[in-house]
């Protein structure tokens, strides 16, 4: 059995393949499946870093603008939850938070409700 290498003792083709696995998951959202590196060079790595670079702008992009209409919609939902009874935000969010199967879990809601992660901090829930 082969013994781990840290990043340093990998040459720059090994390290090229960690980066490009990495990559693809962040663009992608899955580890590469059935692609088959071993024949790569430094080259190909690098052309395809470029592709993966724009994928994962994309990605970015779509996930800023999806977070924005859920903070939206999320906001809308507190402020209707005032109207109907609640009074204040503490309180709307308590009942939305009961309704909800996050049972508590604030991080677990954002995820939910595809809300930015730590959305509820302090500021936000008070």
């Amino acid at each position: 059995m082969e013994a781990f290498k840290s990043w340093e003792e990998l040459s720059k083709l090994e390290q090229a393949q960690c980066i490009y696995w990495d990559m693809h998951k962040d663009a992608y959202g899955v580890r590469p499946r059935g692609i088959d590196t071993s024949t790569w060079t430094l080259e190909d790595f690098e052309a395809e870093f470029e592709v993966l670079g724009k994928a994962i702008e994309r990605e970015e992009t779509a996930r800023k603008e999806a977070e924005a209409e859920a903070i939206k919609k999320f906001e809308q939902h507190v402020t209707n939850t005032i109207c109907m009874g609640a009074g204040n935000r503490k309180t709307a969010l308590r009942w939305i938070m009961d309704a909800s199967s996050a049972n508590g879990d604030w991080e677990y809601m954002c995820y939910d409700l595809g809300l930015p992660y730590r959305y509820f901090n302090a500021k936000v829930v008070a």
